[in-house]
C-alpha cells in the first residue's frame, strides 16, 4: 500500500529521536548511501496536479474492481456452489481465483478507496487493519497468479496430453491447497513489517497537520533481507509462473494450429475444434494482460529499491508508482470478465436458471431436483469436448 521510499525517511525520523549522536550519523550515513538527498528536501507528493489526477484515476480503477470483480466473482462462487455437477477440475480452479479476487474487492478495497481517495494518504483504521490489508492484498495476488499456472498446466494436460488419466480429485484438492498454503506463508512480512507512520502535510504555514502513512517498512539495516525476499518473490510468483504459462500456451497452440487432424473432419469436429482455439486465445489473452499489467509494477519496484537515486528526486515518482500499482490491481478485472463472463458463459447460465424459476411458479409439480438436473447439463468449459475430440483422434 505504501512506498519503501519512505522507509529510509521514517527510520531517520524516529532516530533522531531516540538514538545518539554517533548512531545517529550512521542512520544519515545509510539513508545518503541509498537516496542521496538529504530528508529535508524530500518533495510533499501529496501536493500538485498530478496527485489530484492520480486520485481520480485511483478511484475509478478501485470503484471497477469492486463492482465488477465483487459482483462477477460472487455469481461464480454462489453458481458453483449450488450445482455441485459444475465442480470440474477446471472450474475448482478458476473458482480460487474468483475467491482471492473477491476478497480483494470486497474487503480490501473499501479501505484502499478511503486510505487514497477520500483521505488522501492518510490511515485511520488501526495497525492491526494496516497490517490485514496489507497481508491480504499479498496473498490474493500471489493466489491469483499460483491459479493461473495451474490453469494452465491443466489446460496443457488436456489439450496436448488428453489419452493420459486426468488428475484425481485428491491430488486436485492436494494442488489448490498449495495455491493457497505458499502465499499464506511468503506474505507473512508483509504483514510483519507493515507500519503506521505519522508524518508531517500541509507545508511550512501548517506544520502541525500529520497524516498517517500505512506501508510495508523495513528497517535500514535489513535492506540485503529485503532485496533478497524481493527477488525470490519475483523469480517464483512472476519470472517462474510467466515462464512455465508461456511454454504450456506455446505447446498448445502448436498442437492446435500447427498439426493437422488425421482421418475426415467433420463439421462436428471442426466445429469442436474452432471451440477449443477460441478457448486457448481467451487463455492467451490472461497471460498476455497479466504480463502486461504486473511487469510495470514489479519493473518499477526494481528501479525504485535497488536504484533508488534514478527516482528519489522526482517529485511524482511516488504518485506514478500509486498508478501502475493500481493498474497491475486492474488485472483482476480482467480475469472476472474473461473467465466469469466468456469463458464459463455464466450471464447465460444465470439467465437459463432465473427463467426456470420464473417457469416453476407455473409448473409446480417440477421440484428443485429436476431443475438441478437440468441445469446441470448447460456445458461451462469445453474441457470434456476437447478430451473426446483427442481419442477420436487417436482411434482413428
Amino acid at each position: 500500500m505504501g512506498d519503501s521510499n519512505i522507509s529510509h525517511m521514517v527510520a531517520y525520523t524516529e532516530a533522531q529521536e531516540s538514538l545518539p549522536a554517533g548512531k545517529l550519523d550512521h542512520y544519515m550515513d545509510s539513508y545518503d548511501m541509498d537516496y542521496g538527498i538529504p530528508p529535508d528536501e524530500i518533495p510533499d507528493t501529496t501536493q500538485g496536479q498530478a496527485f489530484f489526477v492520480a486520485t481520480i484515476v485511483i478511484g475509478i480503477v478501485l470503484v471497477c474492481i469492486m463492482l465488477v470483480c465483487g459482483f462477477g466473482n460472487f455469481i461464480f462462487i454462489a453458481t458453483l456452489m449450488r450445482y455441485k455437477k459444475l465442480r470440474n477440475l477446471t472450474n475448482l480452479l478458476i473458482a480460487n481465483l474468483a475467491i482471492s479476487d473477491f476478497i480483494v474487492a470486497v474487503v480490501c478495497c473499501p479501505f484502499l478507496v478511503d486510505y487514497y481517495v477520500v483521505k488522501q494518504l492518510s490511515w485511520s483504521h488501526g495497525l492491526v487493519m494496516c497490517a490485514s490489508v496489507n497481508y491480504l492484498r499479498t496473498v490474493s495476488l500471489y493466489v491469483s497468479t499460483n491459479a493461473l499456472l495451474a490453469i494452465a498446466v491443466d489446460r496443457y494436460m488436456a489439450i496436448v496430453h488428453p489419452l493420459r488419466p486426468r488428475m484425481k480429485y485428491q491430488t486436485a484438492y492436494g494442488l489448490i491447497t498449495g495455491v493457497w498454503i505458499v502465499p499464506i506463508l511468503i506474505s507473512i512480512p508483509s504483514a510483519y513489517f507493515a507500519s503506521e507512520i505519522m508524518y508531517p502535510h500541509g507545508g511550512t504555514s501548517s506544520p502541525t497537520t500529520h497524516k498517517v502513512f500505512c506501508a510495508q517498512i523495513w528497517p535500514v539495516d535489513q535492506q540485503a533481507y529485503y532485496r533478497s525476499y524481493f527477488l525470490f518473490v519475483f523469480a517464483v510468483e512472476f519470472v517462474g509462473p510467466v515462464i512455465v504459462m508461456a511454454m504450456c500456451y506455446t505447446h498448445i497452440s502448436r498442437e492446435l494450429w500447427f498439426k493437422n487432424v488425421p482421418g475426415f473432419q467433420t463439421e462436428q469436429i471442426r466445429k469442436r475444434l474452432r471451440c477449443r482455439r477460441k478457448t486457448v486465445m481467451v487463455l492467451i489473452g490472461i497471460l498476455t494482460a497479466y504480463i502486461l499489467c504486473w511487469a510495470p509494477y514489479y519493473g518499477f519496484t526494481i528501479l525504485r529499491d535497488f536504484h533508488p537515486t534514478l527516482i528519489s528526486r522526482q517529485k511524482n515518482s511516488l504518485v506514478a508508482f500509486y498508478i501502475i500499482e493500481c493498474i497491475a490491481m486492474s488485472n483482476s478485472i480482467i480475469n472476472t470478465l474473461c473467465f466469469v463472463t466468456v469463458k464459463n458463459n455464466t450471464v447465460k447460465y444465470l439467465k437459463k436458471i432465473v427463467l426456470m424459476r420464473w417457469r416453476s411458479t407455473y409448473a409446480p409439480s417440477k421440484n428443485v431436483d429436476e431443475m438441478d438436473i437440468r441445469t446441470s447439463s448447460i456445458p461451462v468449459t469445453e474441457e470434456v469436448e476437447c478430451i473426446h475430440l483427442r481419442c477420436r483422434e487417436g482411434s482413428l
